[in-house]
């Protein structure tokens, strides 16, 4: 599989996100996501606007699906996204419901294991339930908190090749990591890189980070693009 470049646009207005979307396809990103914060702030009406703004491009929204399943995949289809996120910490029921909204409005379903006692087992359920990806994801909170306690920030490379070696489908690592990590996801088998804090989005604020942004994208899309997964 050629590898994928997302950019996680984790903002809370959609002119910003917009924006943001355009240069990341200019330096060479293939797929957009509707972040957490930017589904807050503006719902489906962010999505729709992302769909219109750039009418052929993947979009992935970034639900965190944890119950009401089959009615918000639905509704971010029809608002224009592509895939969807579950949760794996969700009941099965419900991540059941979202692989069968999947099937009946054509996306496709990315199950997530941040929080998982076990990532690994969890990553094997999520592709036995029908998920179509997994998401390895080491989340904000717990990065940042345990590193406030002096204490090594954990990453998702620290399981990643387990994780792929788990499933068959296609695997994704979230959480933290740094361009020089993110360049390297395809090396342990995980082919959809995704880009967002600290690398696109302040880690603090939720803005666009500063600095020569279009051209560090260019660079990670170039070497992304490069391996052969």
């Amino acid at each position: 599989m050629k590898p994928i470049v997302q950019i996680s646009l984790d903002l809370t207005n959609i002119e910003e996100a917009v924006e943001t979307a355009a240069m990341a396809l200019r330096a060479g990103v293939d797929w957009l996501e509707a972040g957490t914060p930017l589904i807050l702030a503006e719902g489906l009406h962010g999505v729709r606007k992302l769909r219109e703004a750039f009418p052929e491009i993947p979009i992935v929204a970034d639900l965190k699906t944890m119950d009401g399943g089959y009615l918000e995949a639905e509704m971010m289809a029809k608002a224009g996204a592509t895939h969807v996120v579950v949760m794996a910490r969700a009941h099965e029921e419900t991540i059941k419901c979202v692989v069968q909204s999947g099937r009946d409005y054509g996306v496709k379903v990315m199950g997530d294991n941040l929080g998982c006692p076990d990532m690994v087992a969890a990553a094997r359920w999520l592709e036995e339930l029908g998920c179509d990806y997994v998401v390895h994801h080491i989340g904000y909170d717990e990065r940042r908190g345990i590193a406030a306690r002096g204490l090594r920030m954990p990453s998702p490379l620290d399981q990643l090749r387990e994780v792929v070696q788990a499933v068959r489908i296609p695997v994704q690592a979230v959480g933290g990591l740094s361009l020089e990590q993110a360049i390297r996801c395809p090396e342990y088998g995980a082919p959809l890189v995704v880009l967002g804090a600290p690398l696109t989005i302040d880690a603090d604020a939720f803005r666009t980070a500063d600095g020569n942004l279009e051209a560090s994208l260019r660079l990670i899309c170039d070497k992304v693009h490069a391996y052969e997964v």
